[in-house]
């Protein structure tokens, strides 16, 4: 076996932390780029959006393990939307989602992000954005989302970054309303458009 092959078949897990599906596990594979968030970033993120995710649509827009669409979905998410480059990961995410017998309000799609973005006509109001973070121009991926159509009025954008001093990339017309940092990773929520 190539050693490409054996590290696909390699399984890490995640923990979908509330909701419906609460407690449930589910395994993602261990490729190059993924990283999942630890439970407690994931635990705050969550909680800072509790009022806002029932009937939502959400976008996972780098969805790797898929922690942040199958937590959104278990929290009452009308509709999420997966989007994953990588094939092994994508294939996973339809797994796990035919587990949870999720079709109806998840979507999986094998796409880059650019890509993604430039095709889509769907509108959302909550944006995941958690690409690998030695491998994406998050000012270049946050450019192309605030100059496309999927954005809802009044969307906002979640970015996890690295605990860095230097101001997130974001564009003008993009706010902060919550940020913390935990360990090594820096946790912003983000409005879209200024109240």
């Amino acid at each position: 076996m190539k050693k490409s092959e054996s590290m696909s078949t390699q399984l890490g897990h995640i923990r979908i932390i509330g909701g419906r599906w609460r407690s449930r596990k589910l395994a993602f594979p261990v490729v190059e780029g993924l990283r999942p968030s630890p439970d407690a970033v994931r635990e705050t993120l969550f909680n800072w959006l509790q009022s806002d995710l029932p009937e939502s649509r959400c976008l996972d827009l780098y969805a790797g393990s898929g922690a942040f669409g199958f937590e959104a979905a278990s929290r009452g998410a009308t509709t999420v939307v997966m989007v994953e480059a990588n094939q092994v990961a994508a294939r996973q995410l339809k797994k796990n989602c035919d587990i949870l017998v999720a079709e109806n309000n998840i979507t999986i799609v094998n796409s880059r992000a650019q890509h993604f973005i430039g095709h889509c006509t769907e509108q959302f109001d909550l944006v995941f954005l958690d690409p690998p973070f030695e491998s994406v121009d998050l000012a270049r991926i946050c450019g192309l989302i605030s100059k496309s159509s999927i954005l809802a009025p009044g969307a906002m954008v979640y970015i996890e970054s690295p605990k860095i001093s230097v101001p997130l990339p974001i564009p003008s017309t993009w706010h902060i309303i919550r940020q913390k940092t935990r360990g090594l990773v820096r946790s912003t929520l983000i409005n879209t458009e200024y109240e």
